[in-house]
């Protein structure tokens, strides 16, 4: 009994989390960052590939992206061709940790298919 009880929270816990992820990343990242689409940035598809051809370990990738993410900077950038074009991306007030939240769910997810928090994303 108490077994089944500990095992339902902890999967509740676990999807409340990706949830929470899932609803940070497109309640926020979207404004710019269209999932398939380079318009005002370059797409998440493009910035997940080309990080994790950077940073093909997890641990790499989401520590190197909420840094960088935390506080821009072009020195440091993987993506200078799309700072060129697009700009420098400007500094969020979200702490690390978030961002570290965001970029394991940019990690883990393959922005061109169907995905949790995915919506069609028409141009605005």
């Amino acid at each position: 009994m108490y077994k089944t009880i500990i095992t339902f929270l902890l999967l509740s816990l676990n999807l409340q989390a990706t949830n929470y992820d899932a609803l940070f990343f497109h309640g926020n990242c979207t404004t710019c960052h269209f999932e398939t689409e380079s318009v005002s940035a370059p797409s998440m598809q493009e910035v997940r590939s080309r990080y994790r051809n950077a940073f093909p370990q997890k641990k790499d990738f989401v520590d190197y992206m909420s840094t960088w993410v935390y506080t821009p900077d072009e020195k440091s950038s993987v993506m200078l061709d799309a700072i060129e074009k697009y700009g420098l991306m400007p500094e969020l007030a979200f702490d690390v940790e978030t961002l570290r939240s965001i970029s394991a769910y940019i990690y883990d997810t393959d922005f061109s298919k169907k995905h949790e928090g995915h919506k069609s994303q028409e141009r605005r």
